[in-house]
């Protein structure tokens, strides 16, 4: 039985995703721009695994009244395929980066999460002997003297394991249509979808990747040659359609095998109502990368009572 979404065909296929561990920052600051600096200088540098120190993003903006401190926040989360490494990332990007940010905080964004890593107690050395540990709305945190003034922050963030690499693939005429179609998933996913990131730049991938490669054996990852448009008439079983001349990804992690399977669906229902889009696809390699396999058919059936306004 064949998929559509009005006329844009989508194919009856699956996303190959993969576990990882995943910590859930909640920062705070004084007003809302300095949470967003904080939020994105902290989520730098963190696409992928392949080559990044992890992967990260922003999950969403928060009001006072859900954050420990009751001022305006930002939920971040980080992601690695080991737990141990990933500690090593959040203590040197809360360290660089949220330390040093003007009025911010940093909380743990999974308190019911059993597993835990001691951050705060590993920052708050920085306080040189001058650090306090004291209790705030429950919570234990260490309070390290600054120029500023003080920088607080909790002193466990919990772990879980999570899901990381969920995607579509948006197929369209041209790359301006792709791109505008792309750029209405990822605000499709802010706006609808819960306790997951998009950690490419916009969240949007103009160069998704194979495993391996066909001719430098060393590398991990190489271009997705069978979604190239320019090799459509070079490569065999290209799966790119005449008619299409771009194709952009938008890769997704989350908490829950559901909330990224619910963020896929209305990212496929936002970019397939724009003029241009030919087809949704989804990147996967047979069962052989990840153990979850992420049906682009659950993923509208999930989505099937959202009405999409973007």
């Amino acid at each position: 039985m064949s998929l559509s979404i009005g006329s844009v065909l989508v194919e009856d296929t699956f996303a190959e995703a993969f576990p990882m561990y995943a910590t859930r920052i909640i920062v705070t600051a004084k007003n809302r721009r300095w949470a967003l600096i904080a939020g994105r200088i902290a989520t730098g540098f963190g696409t992928s695994v392949i080559a990044s120190p992890g992967e990260t993003g922003i999950e969403c903006l928060l009001s006072p009244r859900l954050t420990p401190d009751k001022r305006v926040g930002i939920a971040i989360q980080f992601y690695h395929t080991d737990p141990a490494n990933l500690k090593i990332i959040t203590i040197s990007r809360v360290g660089q980066t949220i330390l040093t940010c003007p009025s911010a905080a940093a909380f743990d964004g999974l308190p019911w999460a059993k597993r835990k890593m001691r951050i705060g107690s590993a920052l708050a050395k920085f306080g040189d002997g001058f650090e306090k540990e004291d209790a705030f709305y429950g919570r234990k945190i260490w309070r390290i003297p600054v120029m500023e003034g003080e920088f607080v922050i909790e002193d466990t963030f919990g772990v879980v394991k999570s899901v990381a690499g969920g995607n579509i693939l948006i197929l369209a005429r041209s790359s301006e249509s792709g791109l505008t179609a792309a750029e209405r998933a990822v605000r499709a996913i802010r706006r609808y979808a819960r306790r997951v990131i998009t950690p490419f730049p916009g969240g949007i991938v103009r160069s998704g990747s194979k495993v391996g490669s066909l001719k430098y054996p060393k590398l991990r990852a190489t271009t997705n040659h069978l979604y190239c448009p320019t090799l459509k008439d070079i490569v065999k079983d290209s799966r790119v359609p005449r008619e299409v001349n771009s194709v952009y990804e938008i890769v997704i992690n989350g908490l829950k095998k559901e909330d990224v399977l619910f963020a896929m669906g209305v990212a496929m229902r936002a970019a397939s109502a724009v003029p241009g889009v030919v087809k949704i696809d989804a990147g996967n390699y047979g069962g052989k990368l990840g153990p979850y396999h992420l049906y682009l058919r659950e993923a509208l059936e999930l989505t099937k009572r959202i009405s999409i306004q973007i």
